[in-house]
């Protein structure tokens, strides 16, 4: 009686080229061996899949119609060797009992094994382990090939946008297409800080480029666009950048700025409103009838002469003069001076509110111009060791580039801290614009004048036809124009100022502080 057997051909691309495993020549081998012995073919299957795992589509038919067949298609499964079954010895002792289940074993035609035969089992595991070893083995010898190549600064795998892949001098490198002005224009505008990410990238893509939202994030990561190939951990050795042998289309301080904005250690600025220099009060300004807030327009009488008003929205019909509104606001602030004692008070708390901040920019002054010296000689003895040939030219490339990233770093972090180091000559400017505020105020844009009026005042003004009511001065203005109660006279007839003042308008990087501060000056 015959027996039913089906047949198993599988083959990748580089086995049929390297090794000869043609499916022509697995089915001819087999077919003789069936011949020879006497076999019935129930089936035959060809492959063209890897065999790392069993998720292959001729497998998976296979595996279905036997089990449909309920052991009733044929009694075993034939190819000609191990690795062509399986490339996972987990795997392939996992399928092997599945099978063994559904009524059918297993065998090589080149490779044949009595599993009946305990002995032949550990046959069996070195022929199923030793095609896994072999592929772990390439794998290996093609990472450590493509971790030299990048220690090299070359670019290995699919080129990104901007860039296409080709041969040069027998080498694989990458080149610049006419799609690196998206790239640029991606970085410069992101850079501005006025435009969220959204909006960039539905910019670039009405300038016609095609990218995905993830493609999108994925260009705002990748240093290859500043000309760097980055080399992951391997052995011990840390991941670092290594100056790519491509040509940049952005610089690296570019790249660095957009990584900031992204990371948030910039915040987003938004685009300023623009007023009419007619209205710098457009909003600021409380009807007295119902509440609203007024606004302002300009209108033509019959002579077809412009006239402009702030005017209420409501029923309530208020509205007033806009010439005489703004210049009634000029004439208030010429009512308002500083007191004496503001001059030295401005000093104390402006000395008091930086001391700490330049303390500590000027330690890490001193510690980054350390580190500097640190990284230099780092530098010059990894140099003269591989002059000495005491390492490798890879060693020292790597610590070379580790170096010259760490130098790009703290010589960016010296020039933002130089900024902020020495005395702050604003002090005395703010003084001066104290005493001559209405002038100020006269000569300034709509927007100036806005941001001059919503820094002294607490909520919306109210204005009638005899004038604006009470200015609502806040805290500090009250203080520096003596319209409050701080200021008392002691025994000396010096004038006293003992208050606590929680600073709301403070220098960039420094925390809010309740500060209390006691100061007599003579008012003669």
């Amino acid at each position: 009686m015959k027996h039913n057997v089906i047949l198993y051909m599988r083959v990748s691309t580089d086995e049929q080229a390297d090794k000869g495993y043609s499916q022509r020549y697995q089915d001819e081998m087999l077919r003789r061996f069936c011949q020879v012995n006497d076999l019935n073919i129930a089936g035959v299957f060809f492959e063209d899949y890897s065999a790392k795992t069993f998720n292959r589509p001729e497998f998976k038919k296979m595996l279905l119609m036997i089990r449909k067949s309920k052991g009733s298609l044929a009694s075993q499964l034939l190819f000609i060797k191990w690795d062509r079954f399986s490339r996972t010895a987990s795997d392939a002792y996992q399928m092997i009992a599945t099978l063994k289940k559904l009524g059918v074993s297993v065998n090589a035609t080149e490779q044949p094994l009595d599993l009946s035969v305990p002995e032949n089992k550990l046959m069996l595991a070195f022929y199923l382990a030793a095609p896994e070893v072999e592929n772990d083995r390439r794998a290996m010898n093609i990472y450590s090939g493509m971790i030299r190549a990048k220690k090299e600064g070359r670019f290995m795998g699919m080129a990104p946008i901007g860039y296409v892949n080709k041969t040069i001098n027998e080498k694989k490198q990458i080149v610049k297409t006419e799609k690196e002005k998206y790239i640029r224009f991606i970085f410069e505008t992101i850079a501005e800080k006025k435009y969220s990410s959204e909006s960039v990238l539905k910019k670039v893509r009405e300038m016609g480029l095609i990218c995905s939202k993830n493609n999108f994030w994925n260009i705002l990561r990748n240093p290859v666009y500043a000309g760097f190939i980055p080399v992951p951990a391997m052995n011990g050795q840390p991941a670092y950048m290594q100056q790519g042998q491509h040509e940049a289309i952005i610089s690296p301080a570019l790249f660095y700025l957009v990584q900031d904005i992204l990371d948030g250690r910039y915040k987003k600025q938004r685009e300023k409103l623009k007023f009419d220099d007619q209205f710098p009060l457009r909003g600021l300004i409380r009807c007295t009838s119902c509440g609203a807030t007024l606004t302002a327009s300009t209108s033509l009488n019959k002579r077809k002469q412009p006239y402009s008003y702030y005017h209420c929205t409501s029923r309530c019909g208020q509205r007033y003069r806009a010439e005489l509104v703004n210049e009634q606001m000029v004439k208030e602030l010429h009512k308002l001076t500083p007191h004496p004692a503001v001059k030295e008070l401005l000093k104390l708390v402006a000395l008091n509110m930086t001391r700490d901040l330049r303390q500590q920019t000027t330690r890490d002054l001193k510690r980054i111009k350390e580190e500097l010296i640190c990284v230099t000689r780092e530098k010059e003895k990894a140099l003269q060791l591989l002059l000495a040939d005491s390492i490798a030219a890879d060693d020292y490339s790597l610590i070379k580039n580790r170096s010259e990233q760490a130098t790009f770093k703290l010589e960016k972090e010296l020039a933002d801290l130089s900024q902020l180091s020495g005395d702050n000559p604003m002090i005395e400017e703010c003084i001066t614009v104290l005493e001559d505020l209405p002038n100020l105020y006269a000569s300034s844009t709509a927007e100036q004048k806005r941001e001059i009026l919503c820094s002294m005042f607490t909520e919306k003004l109210e204005f009638s036809k005899l004038g604006f009511r009470t200015l609502p001065l806040n805290e500090a203005m009250q203080l520096i124009f003596n319209t409050g109660a701080a200021f008392r006279q002691n025994k000396k007839g010096q004038t006293g100022l003992n208050f606590s003042l929680s600073h709301q308008v403070i220098p960039l990087g420094l925390e809010p502080r309740a500060h209390t501060l006691k100061v007599y000056c003579s008012t003669n």
